[in-house]
């Protein structure tokens, strides 16, 4: 029996990198399409050294840096299987904040127990090797000539039918729901040209401005035949009596939970009949065994739940579950590359990153089974600092 590696140290390494033709739309917020923009990002790789020298990395921490920052001496020394009690003690710890530091911790935890028994954490977790059915899941809506129209997006959407693809959603122009009109004509011009061909989703990604709207959206969503629709308004996806009411009102399945955190708001929003699908995300909602508990009490519900964005640990839970339908490859965009940092080695999660059925597979290397290309991180290196040692 292997002695179990214990922590000694969190470090973190920052880098910059530029995004060719994107830009941000109106409010700031969300990434458009802008031809000849270059738009600077910051990354953050979060490593968890142990004493028998296996590092768990997970290089997309984002906001969580200071959560790790508050919890990171904590870990000093502990058991690195030990995730269901560092699962719980950082979520206790974190309370007062978003809790993300919980969830990136704890895939570094994964990655290590992958690394020290040599297995994918698609096989830790019981899962296999199968296809993952993929959808294209747009930039949004822009005015700069990229998907600036609904012939735009319907022709986007043939693209990706030719690629593939059998299934495709929607970001739309949002501009605080100031022209429902522009978005309901998107999703009936989407929905006629589709019918019987692609699953049609749309993420409204919370700006259209009332509940009025949202059901203008919702009732389109019903006449062009949309597999879901999430998130439509400004409530920021958390009220559990809006979207019920919205659920009575209006056919489509609904996609709720991607802005409430960790498992019992997950079921407290099941319960109240807020949503039909189960949005879970291992960053923010506990790392894989956070999302592994989102699926299993969805499933107990007999719920599907739906991870949030692309990446190879969303790969292995999906192919460690049942109660699920689509991997969501993105955010791409017919003249946009990438809008990612290429900080893994032979790991594909833009357009062209399906085989020819629309697939994508889990990996097979040790613990979250990609290398990091460290040659290219140190070449984009701002800075690097150990946040607890011991």
């Amino acid at each position: 029996m292997k002695a179990s590696p214990k922590i000694t140290k969190v470090s973190v390494t920052t880098f910059e990198h530029e995004l060719e033709n994107v830009g941000k739309d109106y409010n700031t917020f969300n990434m458009v399409y802008e031809a000849g923009s270059k738009l600077k990002q910051k990354g953050t790789v979060l490593q968890i050294h142990t004493d028998q020298g296996i590092v768990g990395e997970y290089p997309e921490i984002g906001r969580a840096l200071g959560d790790v920052e508050t919890v990171a001496q904590y870990l000093i020394g502990k058991d690195a299987l030990s995730r269901e009690k560092i699962y719980n003690d950082t979520k206790r710890g974190l309370r007062h904040g978003a809790m993300l530091g919980v969830g990136v911790i704890d895939i570094c935890l994964w990655d290590i127990a992958g690394k020290l028994y040599d297995e994918p954490l698609y096989r830790l977790l019981g899962g296999e090797k199968k296809p993952l059915p993929a959808y294209a899941s747009t930039l949004h809506g822009d005015e700069n000539g990229g998907l600036q129209t609904k012939e735009d997006f319907a022709d986007f959407a043939e693209q990706c039918y030719e690629m593939g693809y059998r299934s495709f959603k929607v970001h739309g122009w949002g501009l605080a729901g100031s022209n429902i009109k522009r978005e309901v004509d998107n999703v009936l011009n989407l929905g006629k040209q589709f019918e019987n061909r692609m699953d049609l989703l749309i993420d409204p990604a919370c700006e259209i401005k009332n509940f009025g709207d949202a059901l203008r959206l919702g009732l389109a969503c019903d006449e062009a035949g949309f597999f879901w629709w999430e998130d439509p308004y400004q409530d920021g996806g958390v009220s559990q009596f809006a979207h019920r009411k919205l659920r009575q009102m209006v056919k489509t399945p609904l996609l709720q939970t991607e802005h409430i955190r960790l498992l019992e708001q997950h079921v407290d929003f099941i319960v109240a009949d807020g949503t039909d699908y189960v949005r879970a995300g291992a960053h923010e909602d506990g790392g894989v065994t956070g999302a592994m508990k989102i699926a299993h009490a969805s499933e107990g519900f007999g719920l599907d739940m739906e991870l949030h964005g692309p990446g190879p640990v969303h790969r292995h839970i999906m192919s460690s579950i049942r109660n699920t339908n689509f991997f969501e490859l993105g955010l791409v965009h017919p003249k946009v590359k990438t809008t990612k940092a290429p900080v893994y080695l032979g790991y594909n999660d833009d357009l062209d990153g399906i085989d020819s059925e629309g697939n994508v597979y889990a990996p097979d290397g040790p613990g979250i089974g990609v290398p990091l290309d460290w040659d290219w991180i140190r070449a984009h290196q701002t800075d690097e600092g150990v946040l607890a040692e011991a």
